[in-house]
């Protein structure tokens, strides 16, 4: 008799050991940039506030630098389920759903309210509503910024500067085009490879916004930015949609709240450091430029084609109903 209830309280205890292990569920968050980037950071609030809106029974991990792999295998692990979540550019979406493609249409955006706008209303829920069908969930767009152009040649001061210098760009085919047309050379390359290739000069350049060229640390490997706003760059928050579908009703409504609390972070969070990021590259050594406008409207003609090609792949009408919508957004300013 003592040894069946000692057998039972042994159980007994195994079983409660074993039950917060087994009712909590992490969600693997993998990105590309450094756990310090504001990206970084957004995602850890994510998983703070998963955490708190579920008693600690779902939770978010992030595996930055690229542990979990680039954005673009990170993607095909979602859609199989042995991934569940990342937070990729939205311009690596486009082989998936192509409509995403108008988002990057170069000097497209003049503010990043005018975009939240877009994004946050009908426009961008028709894009995310689009990734179910292709095994994603599309929680909530966030802002990576107006992207910029380094390199360690020279001073990009007016159009005819980004002739020849060979230029790191996203793996897609319309950042290939836009830097083709402006005459340099487009490399197409994973995130995780470019500081290296920088490093070795393998490239000269490349481009992105000010916030992930100081948290990358690129200003050791390279001396001119210029401020050439040349394409307005946004991420999306995706999940898995077998791991959403194994999640409850609650679970659900709470990962999608804690979406929505952590993207208003993350959109200060980005747009405070990409303010100091400025600064800070000056201090670091980085020779800083602006275009004036005249040298910005060149780039505006130089990249009408791109625009256009792109807008008829995308979809003439998708193209046309982004445009129609700031329109309409800007006329409420």
């Amino acid at each position: 008799m003592k040894s069946r209830a000692m057998v039972l309280a042994a159980a007994s205890l195994l079983a409660a050991l074993a039950a917060p292990a087994a009712a909590q569920k992490v969600l693997k968050v993998g990105i590309g940039l450094s756990d310090d980037h504001p990206q970084g950071v957004s995602v850890k609030k994510f998983g703070e506030l998963l955490s708190q809106k579920t008693g600690g029974k779902l939770t978010a991990r992030l595996y930055a630098g690229g542990a979990l792999g680039n954005d673009v295998t990170m993607i095909s692990a979602l859609r199989g389920g042995t991934q569940e979540m990342v937070v990729p550019d939205t311009s690596t979406l486009v082989s998936l759903v192509k409509d995403f493609t108008v988002l990057n249409l170069p000097l497209t955006f003049q503010t990043e309210q005018e975009a939240d706008a877009l994004l946050d209303g009908p426009f961008g829920r028709k894009l995310l509503d689009q990734l179910p069908a292709k095994g994603l969930i599309g929680l909530a767009f966030w802002e990576n910024g107006f992207r910029h152009v380094s390199n360690s040649r020279r001073p990009i001061t007016k159009a005819e500067d980004f002739a020849g210098l060979k230029i790191r760009v996203v793996q897609n085919p319309l950042f290939i085009d836009t830097f083709n047309a402006l005459g340099a050379n487009a490399v197409p390359m994973p995130f995780t490879e470019l500081y290296t290739a920088l490093e070795q000069k393998a490239v000269d350049g490349q481009e992105n916004p000010t916030a992930t060229i100081l948290a990358s640390k690129f200003y050791e490997v390279q001396k001119h930015v210029v401020l050439s706003k040349h394409i307005y760059s946004v991420w999306v928050l995706l999940l898995s949609k077998k791991t959403w579908d194994g999640l409850s009703p609650d679970e659900q409504k709470a990962v999608q709240e804690a979406a929505r609390e952590a993207t208003a972070f993350e959109r200060k969070t980005i747009r405070d450091f990409s303010q100091k990021a400025i600064a800070e590259l000056k201090k670091q050594g980085m020779q800083v430029t602006e275009l004036p406008a005249a040298e910005q409207d060149k780039l505006r003609q130089k990249l009408q084609p791109v625009v256009a090609k792109y807008s008829k792949e995308a979809g003439e009408a998708t193209a046309k109903e982004m445009f129609a919508e700031l329109e309409k957004i800007r006329a409420k300013k």
